[in-house]
């Protein structure tokens, strides 16, 4: 069994003794191309198209626009053929030559491009990573380099959490102690700042001040540098909760009018409203995303229960308890942002395991699953004993790799459960998406909270490679899903990532023992280790 961490149980390991050892990597065959996310067609042929030199590949491609493609390939895909003589590349919109370009970049080495034909589109249209910069604050720089990944691996989203307990980072003219009280903290240490009796925030000139923020300006480079790599950068402000940094410079929008202490808006006081409306009125102003994302998550309502002027609200409302006091305050922000209540115009998020995001998909909801169970990047991807600290859970690149975004009957569902759980679930207590609403799933998304992520090179290391297994999930048809396969594209791309400054987690020899719908899996991530074991002790 598991226990809470979700690791396997020292009564069940102690059953086993396992060990691998790494063969002898065989010669690499004329079919055993990496190319990430997998191509919905792809052939690949002995030979190369020379090029004088390794980035000559753009302007040697000829590129063609065809809007009749669209009713085959969609607006992201493409038609791409290298021979000996050339590269051609054909696509419905400019998206689609750009996404066919970054396979042309993929089957380029030394030798030249690799002969191919390839016809390629997405599975899902939202294929996300998710960045918080508030507990940890991060670059504009880290950001635009984890972009030029994000566009190598054909991912379209970038959610940018700039806001939250830890700090706020974003540059906001009509509250201006937002970032001068807001942004910087007196500890870097996560653990030792939180457990402060006031998680105390500073000005940027305090001594060991620790944070910062993004100017108008970082943030407009910032979306610019995303549009250029056909990227949709999603900002998010939280409300009603996680909002801590905001009332150190203004106490007044709690219900208990203090700077420490109380970390949700009051849903009953009016300049709560008038703060929202002007800073995310600003929010629009430097995002052209469709989509902002107001949290509405971990509301506590601890000080509502006290507050008179939300009780009154309750009462001429008519409301009956303290989460439709909360449903009120986000359907107000949404009437300001869209000017209609929740619909299937929202996207709702399945954070917390699988089950909302089916309840949500059958409810004609548009839905990103995103279980942190399985797709959190924070989580360990190999042993605690080996590893910096990170969250409790145990997220390995195969995990992400085997989860079905799209669980269209009880046996898929079940598996996704199990490995929410760590234990078996069978396929008559769980809810599937009814295969007529499965369009209503538009993608998934990892996720990379930071409490634990301390450093830019840290971020690396916990987003690569499992950011591939997310492109792949994302881009990649479902039937042919090969595991094995898999890691065997990823070793490939482990150099890539390297040679381009990316502090990648190594693929290890080590034995990975999982629990997959009650059954014991042994494996390793290194596809050329043989994992071994007894039951004799």
């Amino acid at each position: 069994m598991l226990n809470k961490s979700g690791f396997a149980s020292l009564s069940l390991l102690s059953l086993l003794t396992l060990f691998s050892c790494t063969e002898e990597i065989s010669s690499k065959k004329e079919s055993d191309v990496s190319v990430v996310p997998r191509p919905a067609m792809a052939e690949f042929h002995k030979g190369y198209f020379k090029t004088q030199e390794r980035d000559a590949t753009a302007s040697s491609a000829e590129t063609n626009l065809d809007p009749s493609l669209r009713e085959t390939l969609g607006r992201e895909g493409y038609v791409l053929n290298v021979t000996k003589a050339g590269i051609s590349i054909k696509a419905a919109t400019d998206t689609g030559l750009f996404y066919g370009m970054q396979t042309v970049k993929q089957l380029t080495d030394s030798n030249g491009v690799r002969c191919a034909k390839i016809t390629d589109y997405p599975r899902f249209e939202y294929r996300g990573i998710h960045l918080d910069v508030s507990r940890h604050f991060f670059s504009k720089e880290e950001i635009m380099k984890i972009l030029d990944e994000m566009a190598y691996y054909k991912l379209n989203q970038f959610h940018l959490h700039l806001t939250d307990n830890g700090g706020w980072r974003l540059q906001i003219d009509s509250y201006p102690k937002l970032t001068e009280l807001g942004s910087y903290r007196v500890l870097k240490d996560w653990d030792g700042w939180w457990k402060l009796d006031k998680r105390y925030f500073c000005t940027k000139d305090t001594p060991g001040a620790y944070g910062g923020y993004y100017t108008k300006d970082d943030i407009r480079e910032i979306v610019w540098y995303a549009e250029e790599r056909y990227i949709n950068v999603i900002p998010e402000i939280e409300f009603p909760a996680h909002s801590d940094p905001v009332f150190v410079g203004y106490p007044e929008l709690n219900c208990t009018d203090t700077q420490y202490g109380n970390g949700e808006f009051c849903p009953a006081n009016e300049k709560v409203y008038d703060f929202a409306e002007s800073v995310l009125a600003e929010v629009m102003e430097l995002f052209p995303s469709k989509e902002i994302i107001i949290g509405g998550d971990e509301a506590r309502k601890h000080a509502w229960h006290d507050c008179n002027a939300c009780k009154a609200l309750m009462e001429e409302e008519g409301m009956t308890s303290y989460d439709d006091l909360q449903c009120y305050m986000i359907s107000r922000l949404q009437k300001f942002l869209k000017n209609e209540d929740l619909s299937s115009s929202s996207i709702v998020y399945s954070y917390r395991g699988e089950k909302g995001g089916i309840r949500a998909a059958n409810r004609g909801l548009r839905t990103v699953m995103t279980p942190g169970e399985i797709l959190y990047f924070d989580w360990y991807q190999a042993s605690p004993k080996e590893e910096k600290k990170a969250m409790y859970g145990y997220s390995p690149l195969k995990k992400m790799f085997i989860f079905d975004p799209q669980p269209i009957s009880p046996e898929r569902a079940a598996f996704n459960e199990s490995l929410v759980e760590g234990k078996k679930v069978a396929p008559d207590t769980v809810e599937c998406i009814r295969p007529e609403n499965m369009g209503n799933v538009i993608g998934v998304q990892g996720c990379a909270w930071t409490e634990y992520i301390p450093t830019e090179k840290h971020l690396e290391y916990m987003m690569f490679p499992r950011l591939l297994a997310i492109a792949e999930k994302g881009w990649s048809p479902e039937e042919g899903a090969s595991c094995d396969d898999f890691k065997n594209r990823i070793g490939q791309q482990l150099a890539g990532l390297r040679s381009r400054d990316i502090q990648a987690y190594d693929l290890h020899d080590a034995p990975e023992v999982m629990i997959v719908a009650g059954e014991v899996t042994m494996d390793s991530e290194n596809p050329s280790a043989t994992v071994r074991y007894t039951l004799d002790g």
